[in-house]
């Protein structure tokens, strides 16, 4: 993490209407995210409560939350540390999404209502203006948003509740994909083509859609894990 100044910063703009345990995570998760922090280095309670200016307690529960979205793990006499990413774990989460995608569409195509049209039609212009703000946490939001709304439109709370516990596991590599902005006009136009399709209700081409939305964010992150650990030598 680079600098207790940039991270006391960032706490300071947001702790006000927070809970403190919350402040710590999405500070750790960006400083994660951002490549401040690399896989493998240690989260030790004691450095990042004094680091950070808290007690030992919100760091403790910050890393719980992290353990639930893959960024870090619990390695037995050694502690927590930052997660590395897998291709396993990239493809079996994945894996699953694309199973719930299917099934979220397929109910979406003959349930959406106009109010859920006008909904998604409106996540897709924040989604566009998000790609051309610079902003990666932004954009990756938008992108959550969109996707969001398809599920919603399912109405179905039982694979939306599934959804969502898959969601945190999702966001690492949602997040690797989306740091390349080169893929954005690619996004952009996949995301076009579900709206269309769901318009359309054609259950075949907007499943087809999502899926190589998905195979796409695979091959990507795929490639990103690989060079990684090129460079780490394993």
């Amino acid at each position: 993490m680079s600098g207790t100044n940039r991270s006391n910063g960032m706490m300071n703009e947001i702790e006000a209407f927070m809970p403190l345990r919350d402040v710590v995570f999405y500070t750790l998760r960006d400083a994660i995210l951002k490549g401040e922090m690399a896989p493998g280095e240690r989260l030790m309670e004691i450095h990042l409560a004094n680091k950070l200016g808290v007690s030992r307690t919100p760091i403790r529960e910050a890393i719980r939350m992290l353990e639930k979205e893959g960024l870090a793990v619990t390695i037995p006499r050694r502690g927590a540390q930052v997660a590395k990413m897998t291709e396993k774990d990239l493809e079996d989460v994945l894996e699953v999404r694309d199973a719930l995608d299917g099934l979220a569409v397929e109910n979406a195509c003959s349930r959406m209502t106009e109010g859920d049209f006008e909904r998604l039609r409106d996540a897709m212009r924040e989604f566009k203006e998000a790609t051309t703000s610079g902003d990666v946490r932004a954009t990756v939001e938008a992108d959550e948003v969109f996707h969001q709304v398809i599920y919603e439109a399912a109405h179905n709370p039982k694979l939306l509740s599934m959804i969502k516990d898959l969601k945190e596991q999702m966001y690492r590599y949602r997040y690797e994909y989306i740091k390349d902005n080169t893929v954005y006009p690619q996004l952009v136009e996949e995301h076009e083509k579900i709206l269309e399709g769901l318009q359309k209700q054609d259950v075949t081409f907007v499943r087809d859609i999502m899926h190589t939305h998905l195979m796409n964010q695979i091959d990507a992150v795929r490639a990103v894990i690989r060079r990684q650990n090129e460079e780490e030598g394993e």
